[in-house]
């Protein structure tokens, strides 16, 4: 892995586009940098270990101190450490999972860093690195979200990939014609269905509400909200969703998808490794981005973020900054999310992808056609009491569409007392 790294940044190095080397120029670093990461599976970990590693070789008067812990681990230590005895830079996660640590003063304002070309190709993260105007963090790779589709199945019905709603209603309408589910879910572990709330409630209202919302600052009982559910209603009321979806984990529902039943999954791009391992080809597979449903409201996506901070009282932060501008360089984005490292997308808009097709769609459509803003998944962006009450909320609303109002109410209950 490491003889793949090096070969691969030499090369990068050789053709003259290392963004971060060359800003590196004339800045001796020295010292000690310490870096604490929950990087801890043998891939994410080798990736790490890799840019410590490269960034050592930029820099060879300074001592870098990488510890890697497990990640379950580290989310019950973080606190501790960022107060107690903090590193010079930190592994994290964007938007709302970061914000008690800027509340409580433990991570650096580095708006700094992302003035000029940082935030320009970095554009599409911004807003899940910013509170109250200033950014804390910068992130590393991240992956889409989306309708995976049996193509197919679309064929067969002389269907097109829908960019309306109502051109999505009149799709699942011809599937439901001809005995194909629409939509395979599994609502067992709740969050599946926070997904369906986060686009509908984008699609509907935009993703600056979307974020006041989850920010406690919108009620559960406004017309925007209530518009949301009202288009989600449509859907359930059709039969749109596979049958019993609440007993099914999100993987025991891909047979459904696999065998013809349903048509089509909204999820992250981790699943298709799945599909393709239960026989599907690329071939009978495709994606599109959820459609428009509000026209003219730009659309926000879900992608999940993965970041790095300077604790606010890190010792080296000279250090710690030139490492964040290596880490986000279009050069090593390319490098840590090929296949071989992470297999996810750079947030570098410049950067590359791995020749896979659901990767570049990724790509393009999260660098390109997301300028309503990239949200980080409903149980991310809300804080975790709040996601609890509210995915089981929705799963419910999913069961029970008749239970609107009293699962709003209790939203709005929860909301008042949470935030």
């Amino acid at each position: 892995m490491h003889s793949i790294l090096k070969t691969s940044l030499a090369a990068l190095v050789a053709a003259g586009i290392s963004a971060s080397a060359a800003h590196a120029e004339g800045h001796a670093l020295s010292g000690d940098l310490v870096i604490f990461s929950d990087m801890s599976n043998p891939a994410p970990r080798a990736v790490m270990e890799g840019m410590v590693e490269r960034f050592g070789e930029m820099h060879p008067d300074l001592n870098i101190e990488l510890t890697v812990i497990d990640r379950e681990a580290y989310k019950t230590q973080i606190r501790n450490f960022l107060t107690a005895n903090p590193p010079d830079v930190a592994n994290w996660y964007a938007a709302n999972r970061m914000l008690p640590y800027v509340e409580a003063g433990l991570f650096e304002d580095i708006s700094d860093l992302w003035e000029g070309q940082i935030s320009e190709e970095l554009a599409s993260t911004k807003g899940a690195l910013t509170i109250d105007d200033a950014q804390y963090g910068v992130p590393y790779t991240y992956y889409q979200w989306g309708v995976y589709y049996r193509k197919d199945i679309f064929d067969q019905y002389g269907l097109s990939e829908p960019t309306t709603w109502e051109e999505e209603l009149a799709n699942c309408q011809t599937l439901l014609d001809n005995g194909v589910k629409c939509y395979t879910i599994g609502t067992k572990f709740l969050w599946t269905a926070g997904g369906w709330f986060d686009y509908l409630n984008m699609r509907t209202n935009g993703y600056d509400f979307h974020a006041r919302l989850t920010n406690g600052e919108e009620s559960w009982l406004s017309d925007e909200v209530r518009a949301t559910f009202a288009n989600w209603q449509q859907l359930i009321e059709m039969g749109a969703f596979i049958d019993d979806h609440q007993t099914y984990s999100w993987q025991e529902a891909l047979p459904f998808m696999v065998n013809g039943e349903a048509a089509s999954y909204l999820m992250g791009n981790f699943a298709v490794a799945p599909m393709r391992e239960a026989g599907l080809t690329d071939e009978q597979i495709d994606f599109y981005q959820f459609p428009e449903i509000t026209a003219g409201i730009p659309r926000g996506e879900d992608a999940p973020t993965d970041t790095f901070h300077i604790p606010s009282g890190a010792a080296n932060k000279e250090a710690a900054r030139e490492f964040l501008r290596f880490v986000v360089s279009a050069d090593n984005q390319t490098l840590i999310n090929n296949g071989e490292n992470l297999g996810q997308l750079p947030v570098n808009a410049l950067s590359s992808v791995d020749d896979d097709k659901f990767l570049n769609e990724g790509f393009d459509m999260l660098s390109n056609k997301a300028p309503g803003g990239i949200a980080q998944f409903f149980d991310r962006d809300a804080p975790a009491e709040m996601a609890a009450v509210a995915m089981e909320g929705f799963q419910e609303f999913m069961v029970f569409p008749d239970a609107l109002e009293d699962v709003l109410e209790r939203l709005e209950a929860a909301r008042e007392d949470i935030y």
